[in-house]
């Protein structure tokens, strides 16, 4: 019969005509026949199953097989013998010898016939030796599967004892060295169904047997961590985790984290492993072992381990977000590597360029997964925009690709970045501060916060801008007695000369820090600047004088000398004087009091007050008393809040209104200057206050700088509880206040008054209207009456006959910006530029300095962004529109300087004279030689950085072309190149890119 049975199956007769003879031979098989020819057809059953080159002889000798293994046990019994099978399993069958792919599954078939024999626990006990062999051998992906397939089938020959535990491990290790070599889609899911065998096979073994769990967990480790591997482990080895029940989670990452014997860069070679699994397609709960594993290693304190490995691997889980299959845990995983990375703005930043990109096509895809996912990657880029703001410029397009999504409050924003913090002591992270390689590309230094500095740097930085005081300050003799401005001359020397890019100001915190400052909490810039200034000050009016340039100078007259050389350094920079004068309005008595002062803090008006329209806002040549009209009664006095005053006519020049006027809101292109001729020039033809009214007054819905200063200097009226003591009437009176400006500061800094007590949260809130801001700003200054003809002849452009007043023009160098809705809490940086008296390279034929236009001095001066360690170029229109994008950033300080004019240009000669003489500012020889030690340092720093860098992260596991997952989602998928489909890189739906 197998003879029969062998010439049909090799037969070239169709397989209809074959088929119908097979059936009769295996009907007839069904029949009693004797050991000799059950025997044979059992060798031609095996034969065709094993080297049969068609699906079809194996099937007939797999149908065969089953027939006498059912009808003829004994006889099916001898012959599966465990002499037979050992031979099959070490040396294979026939000519193919070991390479039968077909073993393992011929004995999976005939076992189900031999299980009730004699023999089957023999059978068994070779098994457990032999899978065991197999799978220390390395099998393919293929065969490791079949191996489970028998294994789970077929439980009894699961290796026992110690031999299980061995089988466990090197179950592990072939699955770390599975790879999938074809690109089709329909291997790739056919691999992924051999590696849930495989790892469902550990999965039953690890139900009956508990205790092997943690020694596979081990190898599993060993694994990932080596650092000799030649080929990076297969994330298959994803699949093995999802197994791993989660209640033993905190143990085995406690093990880990606590393990001496485990070096930092195993670690970090294993969970750069670990985190490259989030592409395994179908594996559960390994996004929670990968965020188990970052919180271990932050629990321990390894945060060196914690940054590059973010810093390595950020970028590719990112890239995930694009697969649907793969989304939900790497956007986990994504959110926790985010919202715990707080210590620098590096990890966010590198995800900036892709972010646009990413929500578009989420955006397109239209599906529930992508529409929860765009939720939630909102909600932590707006947690990102609050923890690292300073960075207007970058996050621009960000902003723009999220606006429509929704915002979540500041609450829920401080829950997640606080919860998710790596630890609650900044300090612990002092040293992992932004390790920046080269000095920006400006070549401006910026300064290391040292937890919640950012108030000082900001202020440090735009006095350094302001270039005058930074001169003045470096042109400082040695041994001048004055430790604070010591210090301020060294840290703008460091600022000036270093080659670090950023510097500690660590030693002048710690001088200039005022007492009552609490540490490591956000402060008051504005507070800080003023006690700053005083401080400075103060340490020179006592007799520890440093500016000795123009007393040394025989171009001034000793009237002027004695004017200058009893000022100090920051009175000469930053000291202005306003006259305050209160009118009894019973007697009409008059009091005035002049105060220096070294900025203006200037108020919001009501939300009810028109500030541009209205005439309350005092054209400066109301503010004497001699233009207070009295009351005809009392009851007219009493029931006005303010006094009515007569509007000015045009047509009358003792009635022309100096008032307070900007340049610099038009867009780029436009004139800067709308009124004709020179700077400064009132037209005469017009009500001036009117013209204020057309420059300046912002839109409706918006303040103005001007707006600001032109209600500080309004009349305040004394009334009821604030009613003035008259000394003539010797009595409580109403009365009314008024502001003049009788000496221009140099630099002119404005504070926002922003912040408000709210007595409902007996908290300080913020103000966040947008105030637009003039790069040129026009002021009144009142001058004394014996100075006026003479200022009319010398100032024809700035001022105002009959008046009193003269304008002084002042141009924007400096603004710090607050970002967030408390004083106690947020950030700030500054937006910054160099002002000076000339225009670049600008000579006039006599040599001397000539004055800078409007329009040059708003476009020609670069503008630069301060914010922390990080410097880099911006623009005033960045300035301008900072509050529109980010409307919780606001402009709070600004410094303005001077331009040349009567006030200030014996100042000003003074500075220009010291510059030609001595050109750059030259520092002392100990200043000199400390800022070249440190060089040579930072050089010797980088040097060891970068070996020690190589050496620490050398092993990591790559991440090659992790971002072809975005370029591929372009929509324009005709370009060329390997990122391409056409270049066989698939669409975003690939698998292959996917998993591999």
């Amino acid at each position: 019969m197998d003879k029969i049975l062998e010439a049909v199956v090799m037969s070239s007769y169709p397989n209809n005509v074959k088929q119908g003879l097979v059936r009769r031979v295996i009907e007839a098989a069904k029949q009693p026949m004797d050991s000799e020819q059950c025997w044979s057809m059992l060798e031609l059953s095996t034969k065709l199953y094993l080297t049969g080159d068609t699906k079809y002889k194996r099937d007939i000798g797999k149908e065969v097989l089953e027939v006498y293994g059912h009808y003829h046990p004994e006889e099916f019994e001898e012959f599966f013998n465990v002499r037979f099978l050992l031979s099959l399993l070490q040396e294979g069958y026939g000519p193919l010898g070991k390479r039968s792919h077909y073993v393992l599954d011929y004995i999976q078939l005939g076992l189900q016939f031999v299980l009730e024999s004699p023999s089957a626990n023999s059978i068994f006990s070779l098994l457990r030796i032999e899978v065991l062999r197999k799978v220390c051998e390395r099998p393919s992906p293929k065969q490791c599967a079949k191996i489970s397939k028998l294994l789970i089938q077929h439980p009894q020959c699961i290796p026992t004892g110690k031999h299980q535990l061995l089988f466990c491990q090197q179950l592990i290790r072939c699955i770390g060295q599975f790879q999938c070599v074809s690109e089709g889609e329909e291997e790739i899911m056919e691999f992924l169904e051999q590696v849930n065998k495989v790892s469902g096979l550990l999965q039953r073994i690890w139900r009956t047997q508990t205790s092997a769990i943690l020694p596979s967990l081990k190898e599993l480790f060993t694994i990932i961590s080596s650092t000799e591997e030649q080929e990076a482990p297969s994330n298959a080895l994803a699949s093995v985790v999802q197994f791993v029940p989660l209640e033993l989670m905190d143990g085995v990452i406690r093990n880990l984290t606590n393990d001496d014997s485990i070096t930092d860069v195993q670690m970090m070679m294993a969970i750069g492993r670990m985190i490259d699994w989030v592409s395994w397609p179908l594996g559960k709960n390994i996004d929670k072992w990968i965020i188990a594993l970052l919180k271990g290693l932050a629990a321990v304190k390894k945060f060196s381990i914690l940054i590059e490995v973010t810093l390595s691997k950020i970028e590719k889980v990112f890239s995930k977000l694009l697969y649907p299959i793969v989304r939900e845990g790497a956007l986990s995983v994504l959110q926790y590597m985010l919202l715990s990375f707080q210590h620098s703005h590096e990890a966010f930043h590198l995800l900036l360029p892709h972010i646009p990109r990413l929500v578009a096509s989420l955006k397109k895809e239209d599906s529930n997964s992508a529409t929860s996912s765009l939720e939630q990657l909102a909600e932590l880029i707006h947690c990102m925009f609050f923890r690292f703001s300073g960075f207007p410029d970058l996050y621009e397009p960000v902003l723009e690709a999220v606006k429509a999504l929704p915002i979540p409050n500041e609450d829920r924003i401080k829950h997640l970045l606080g919860q998710n913090a790596w630890t609650s002591q900044k300090n612990e992270l002092a040293c992992f501060y932004p390790r920046l390689a080269s000095k920006s590309e400006t070549g401006k230094i910026g300064l290391i916060n040292l937890g919640n500095t950012c108030y000082m740097n900001s202020i440090i930085q735009s006095l350094f801008m302001a270039s005058d005081f930074r001169h003045s300050v470096l042109n400082l003799a040695e041994g001048n007695s004055q430790p604070l401005m010591t210090k301020l001359q060294w840290l703008f020397a460091f600022l000036e000369h270093s080659q670090r890019p950023a510097i500690s100001p660590e030693s002048f915190l710690s001088a200039s820090w005022p007492p009552w400052f609490t540490p490591g909490a956000q402060q008051d810039c504005s507070e800080y600047l003023k006690y700053l200034l005083d401080r400075l000050h103060e340490e020179e009016k006592t007799g520890k004088r440093i500016y000795q340039k123009l007393k040394e100078s025989s171009l001034m007259s000793q009237a002027v000398e004695h004017h200058y050389l009893n000022k100090t350094l920051i009175e000469k920079m930053f000291g202005g004087k306003m006259m305050t004068k209160i009118r009894c309005l019973k007697c009409l008595n008059v009091s005035s009091r002049e105060e220096a002062f070294t900025d203006l803090s200037l108020a919001f008006p009501p939300s009810d007050r028109n500030v541009c329209g209205s005439t309350s806002i005092l054209p400066v040549e109301e503010i004497g008393p001699q233009f207070i009209e009295p009351p005809e009664n009392a009851g007219q006095l009493m029931g006005s809040p303010w006094v009515q005053r007569k509007a000015p006519m045009a047509s009358d020049p003792a009635a022309l209104s100096m008032s307070v006027e900007t340049l610099g809101f038009q867009e780029h292109g436009e004139a800067a200057n709308p009124v004709s001729g020179n700077d400064g020039a009132v037209d005469a033809a017009k009500d001036p206050l009117s013209t204020f009214r057309e420059q300046a007054c912002a839109p409706k819905d918006s303040r103005s700088v001007p707006d600001l200063i032109n209600y500080f200097l309004s009349p305040e009226r004394l009334t009821a509880e604030n009613k003035y003591h008259c000394e003539k009437c010797a009595s409580l009176q109403d009365a009314e206040k008024v502001a003049e400006l009788t000496e221009g500061p140099h630099y002119l800094i404005l504070t926002l008054l922003r912040f408000s007590f709210d007595p409902r949260t007996m908290k300080r809130k913020k103000i966040l209207d947008n105030v637009s801001i003039p790069v040129v700003l026009k002021l009144p200054i009142l001058v004394a009456p014996e100075e006026t003809e003479e200022v009319c002849r010398r100032e024809k452009d700035n001022a105002v006959p009959g008046s009193g007043f003269m304008t002084v023009v002042y141009d924007l160098c400096s603004v710090v910006v607050h970002s967030g809705i408390s004083s106690e809490s947020g950030h700030y940086y500054c937006y910054s530029r160099e002002c000076t008296d000339t225009i670049p390279h600008g000579q006039s034929r006599e040599g001397v300095p000539k004055p800078a236009s409007d329009k040059q001095l708003d476009f020609e001066i670069q503008w630069y962004l301060f914010n922390d360690t990080r410097v880099s170029f911006s623009s005033f229109e960045s300035v301008s529109n900072v509050t529109s994008f980010f409307p919780k950033d606001t402009a709070y300080v600004l410094f303005y300087r001077q331009r040349p004019g009567r006030q200030s240009c014996l100042l000003h000669e003074a500075l220009a004279e010291a510059g030609r003489l001595h050109g750059e500012p030259s520092l002392h020889k100990d200043l000199m030689e400390a800022i070249s030690k440190d060089n040579i340092l930072f050089l010797q720093e980088q040097e060891k950085e970068a070996r020690n860098r190589a050496a620490y992260i050398s092993a990591l596991p790559k991440s090659p072309l992790w971002w072809r997952d975005l370029d591929r989602d372009k929509d324009d998928d005709s370009s060329s190149g390997g990122c391409s489909p056409a270049a066989g890189g698939g669409g975003s739906g690939s698998f292959h890119g996917l998993v591999f």
